[in-house]
């Protein structure tokens, strides 16, 4: 099972998507907030998008339960992470980490094992994406940003294969963003942030619905993609978001674009080359 041009670019595009998403949470002040007001605002749009949409199969909605309950450590960690790290660190942490171990995984759980040109794209792809994160950071950011990388490549499995058993990859996306809105709303509320979130929705919803829209797209897209490609492949692709986060965070955070992370850039487009495109 290879990965076509039209694919690929929709999973490029996918990934700018959600690198804008994330710099967006990131730009706000209070990182819980933000998040969780992301997450609500993605759960509107999923909501507001269902009737247009078939009801995915049955056997995907254990998947479905399953990636909503990961998706709380998500969040948390996430937040974690943007609040004691500089996104251009920790989002590539994150988000590097997560692909390999879907790369293995995947070959030995799901059958799917990449040839050697796949493979030697991923690893570089992969070796480009860590080359991200270079520099002295706290403690907190880092243990946050890898804890993330595990929860995010378990969340990759697990709605990989939740699309493929949905037999309408985009319904199921809509309908785990309005559990997922609802799951996290209610651990904001159990927090005890009930009035802080309903004052930072009524003055920020604008922001929580672009962030929840762009949320929305990103994971829309990839999941599509994992029903014609492997999981892992998809995986590695998407995570090449870093590159478009290092631009944005640069021009809209302020962030410094280091020569490691150029040459971290060029790492990427050789893994890209060697899958093809």
């Amino acid at each position: 099972m290879d990965i076509s041009l039209p694919v690929t670019l929709a999973v490029l595009a996918a990934a700018l998507l959600h690198a804008s998403w994330n710099v967006l949470l990131k730009s706000g002040g209070d990182k819980e907030l933000e998040t969780i007001s992301i997450a609500v605002g993605s759960g509107v749009v999923g909501l507001a998008a269902l009737p247009f949409f078939p009801v995915p199969a049955g056997a995907s909605w254990p998947w479905l339960a399953g990636s909503a309950i990961v998706h709380i450590l998500y969040f948390i960690f996430l937040a974690g992470a943007y609040r004691w790290g500089e996104l251009s660190y920790t989002y590539p942490v994150m988000r590097g980490g997560g692909p390999m171990i879907v790369a293995m995984v995947g070959a030995v759980a799901l059958g799917e094992i990449l040839p050697f040109k796949e493979t030697l794209g991923v690893l570089c792809i992969c070796a480009g994406i860590l080359a991200f994160a270079s520099g002295r950071h706290d403690p907190r950011a880092t243990g946050f940003a890898i804890g993330n990388a595990v929860v995010i490549a378990t969340y990759t499995l697990i709605d990989g294969q939740g699309a493929r058993a949905s037999g309408a990859p985009v319904s199921y996306t809509l309908w785990f963003f309005a559990a997922n809105g609802i799951v996290l709303l209610l651990y904001g509320v159990a927090r005890g942030r009930r009035v802080a979130l309903v004052g930072y929705f009524r003055t920020k919803w604008p922001r929580a619905v672009i962030g929840g829209t762009l949320a929305v797209g990103a994971y829309a897209i990839a999941l599509w993609a994992m029903t014609r490609a492997p999981i892992a492949l998809v995986a590695v692709l998407r995570e090449t978001s870093v590159i478009f986060a290092a631009l944005l965070s640069t021009v809209f955070l302020k962030e410094k674009m280091t020569r490691r992370r150029l040459l971290a850039t060029g790492a990427v487009m050789v893994g890209l080359v060697a899958l093809r495109i």
